[in-house]
């Protein structure tokens, strides 16, 4: 791992988070310590070492912001939603309230018609509150039972129509409050990737191949640590179908991920699910569709994903509902052990929960990586061992 990441109690997460694969290529220690040698004394442009870390933070920022961008933005479509019905409800009201007032204006003018004085009736219309109508208790009692009908049904309206007109505004001012959470996010999005590209535009062409040089390493190394999971759960499902068949009982496979004992899975292991694994199928077809389509923050298809975004979209094509956003999808299933992973698990990454993948098998998943790349198959192991947060078995 880089050696800037600080190392991790077992079982423990702290808040903070790690950079994507693409910005995290150029991390590996033994390549910062080299560029650094090959800084020149006095040059005041960064060295390769400090380019590498802060693209890895921008992008890692980035990525951090985009979550907050895609839970503002769905929280701005609910409450928009929420005010357009609550005016709506208004508007009705407030047609059944100018019914009512048409009604008592009748009475009014049949009183003025009969030579009366004041209109007890037309006194009611020039209340501005509920509670105006009712401070006039002697007159209500003079009324007659159709007067007093009409205004208590004038009084109804107009409290409720007061009530839903509260409610709008209050709603509306949430609306406001949302929509600038969404505008400050999408800008904090749109400014870590500008400042990203713009190191990177500064590298000379050698500093760019030594970059990728580091990358295809990391790449190599996060293949060979998925094919050594890929042979233990291999191992474990072979031994524990020997031992099945051995005390003349059938084998029930728990998928891919199954560990433990060869006799005995972990007792913290879930049964096996013949209608999970239908609806994994299904979200695994789904995301292998979409391989090649280019990552877009904020995007959730047909055209582009983000990471998120594409999780969600695989797992809708198999009739499950997730969350929009990493930070709720991680909550939204049963967390099983890496050892146990099974194709169509959800893989979250780092401390505060900002990438995910989909689960295919042998240590592999299907992703949209960040900014630059698209929908691919990439180790678990992208990021490092440490990167991986928890495993979640959305169904």
């Amino acid at each position: 791992m880089a050696s800037h990441r600080k190392s991790r109690t077992p079982g423990t997460r702290v808040a903070g988070i790690r950079t994507p694969a693409l910005a995290t290529a150029a991390l590996t220690s033994v390549a910062l310590l080299s560029q650094t040698a090959d800084a020149t004394p006095g040059d005041d442009r960064p060295s390769l070492e400090e380019v590498e870390k802060k693209v890895g933070d921008l992008y890692r920022q980035a990525e951090s912001a985009t979550e907050k961008y895609n839970a503002a933005k769905e929280k701005t479509t609910k409450q928009r939603k929420r005010v357009d019905t609550l005016l709506d409800d208004v508007a009705q009201r407030t047609q059944k309230l100018n019914e009512a007032r048409a009604e008592l204006g009748s009475y009014a003018a049949a009183q003025y018609r009969t030579g009366a004085g004041m209109p007890e009736t037309a006194t009611f219309l020039l209340a501005e509150t509920p509670q105006d109508v009712f401070d006039q208790r002697q007159v209500l009692d003079r009324m007659t039972g159709r007067q007093k009908a009409a205004v208590d049904d004038y009084v109804t309206q107009q409290t409720e129509t007061m009530k839903k007109r509260q409610e709008a505004t209050e709603s509306l001012r949430t609306l406001t409050e949302t929509q600038g959470d969404l505008k400050t996010a999408k800008a904090t999005v749109q400014k870590k990737l500008a400042d990203a590209r713009e190191l990177l535009s500064k590298l000379t062409a050698e500093e760019k191949a030594r970059l990728a040089a580091i990358e295809k390493r990391k790449q190599e190394e996060a293949a060979r640590k998925a094919a050594e999971l890929a042979r233990q759960q291999a191992a474990q499902e072979q031994a524990r179908e020997e031992a099945a068949q051995q005390s003349g009982g059938t084998s029930e496979s728990s998928g891919s991920g199954s560990t433990g004992s060869a006799d005995t899975p972990p007792a913290d292991a879930p049964p096996a699910d013949s209608s999970y694994a239908t609806k994994a199928e299904k979200a695994l077809a789904f995301a292998r569709a979409q391989i090649g389509k280019p990552y877009v923050w904020g995007a959730t298809g047909p055209g582009s994903y983000d990471c998120s975004g594409l999780t969600q979209a695989a797992w809708k094509a198999a009739g499950v509902s997730l969350p929009r956003t990493t930070y709720d999808q991680v909550n939204a299933g049963t967390t099983v052990p890496v050892s146990q992973a099974q194709p169509g698990d959800l893989v979250f990454f780092y401390d505060d929960v900002t990438h995910v993948g989909i689960y295919i098998g042998n240590g592999m998943m299907i992703h949209a990586p960040k900014p630059g790349t698209y929908v691919r198959e990439e180790s678990i192991y992208y990021d490092g061992d440490s990167a991986i947060h928890s495993i979640v078995r959305p169904a």
